[in-house]
């Protein structure tokens, strides 16, 4: 695969800069699809890796129809700053590319990320799922896939003002839309599912899915005034009594989200951003250092 340098981290950023060159675009060849772009962050080389390091595939937002790697550079350097190695993948985007081709390419990079987890992330190497927005929704999505094929093993899933409701009726978001006629969220879901059916289908909208039982450990993050704050609260609680272990905070700092998740000048020198950071460094040590295999 072919990399290139990508800039890192300022050092005004409120969180330490990135080492030199750990940034890096690439190509995943997939078996029976176009290569994908991707992004790859924190990868080191040499003895001294950490046995156990977290190993991410990370999914930018962008309402399904937008977004590139560009917009998922600060939360996968926050990933970094809490110890992970992250992978940014670019998905196909709706309306070209509606439900399934995300998440059906997201799967095989996901393999791919698999397979590739002692040269990225070190032996012994834990694989997560990270999104935020509409990349949240597709990393839930790649969590239920991975637990109905029993692969790969996942540590845990990290959900970030996930989108899980495509009735785009919750109380958080009516409030911050106020008396807007549209909606770009209901604008997205429409691009994303083909037919109405689609919204009825788990993988499509994980938010309703009726078995949640057997899932990795999850942390879903929210903001106070976030538009998702409602369907990530929910889908929290849904998980926590399904059984699975979940940590889940709403965040007064939080200001903006999702989009201010989008801009690395504005969500890395925010105060929330050492928060999360913590949050996602707690998350990892959380979780078990061996997944079943």
């Amino acid at each position: 695969m072919s990399t290139r340098p990508v800039p890192t981290a300022p050092e005004s950023s409120g969180l330490a800069a990135l080492p030199a060159a750990a940034e890096n675009d690439i190509t995943i060849l997939l078996p029976k699809r176009e290569p994908v772009a991707a992004r790859t962050y924190g990868v080191r080389t040499g003895r001294g890796l950490p046995a156990d390091r977290p190993l991410v595939l990370h999914l930018h937002g962008g309402n399904f129809a937008n977004g590139d790697l560009d917009d998922g550079r600060a939360v996968a350097r926050m990933l970094v700053a809490a110890g992970a190695t992250v992978v940014s993948m670019a998905y196909p985007l709706a309306p070209l590319h509606p439900f399934p081709d995300a998440i059906e390419v997201g799967y095989e990079a996901l393999e791919w990320l698999y397979k590739q987890r002692t040269k990225l992330g070190g032996k012994g190497a834990r694989i997560y799922l990270a999104g935020e927005e509409a990349g949240g929704n597709l990393a839930a999505s790649l969590a239920l896939i991975a637990r109905d094929r029993a692969h790969p093993p996942l540590a845990g899933q990290i959900l970030l003002s996930p989108m899980l409701d495509p009735c785009a009726g919750t109380a958080s978001l009516r409030q911050a839309t106020g008396d807007a006629t549209d909606c770009k969220y209901s604008e997205g879901w429409q691009k994303y599912l083909r037919c109405p059916r689609d919204a009825e289908h788990p993988y499509a909208v994980p938010g309703s899915s009726r078995r949640l039982a057997d899932l990795a450990p999850t942390l879903v993050l929210t903001g106070q005034s976030d538009p998702m704050r409602d369907e990530a609260v929910r889908y929290a609680k849904r998980l926590e009594e399904a059984g699975i272990p979940v940590r889940s905070e709403v965040l007064d700092a939080a200001k903006g989200w999702p989009e201010a998740l989008a801009d690395p000048a504005t969500c890395i020198d925010c105060p929330c951003a050492p928060l999360v950071t913590q949050r996602f460094r707690e998350f990892f040590e959380s979780t078990p250092t061996q997944p079943p295999h």
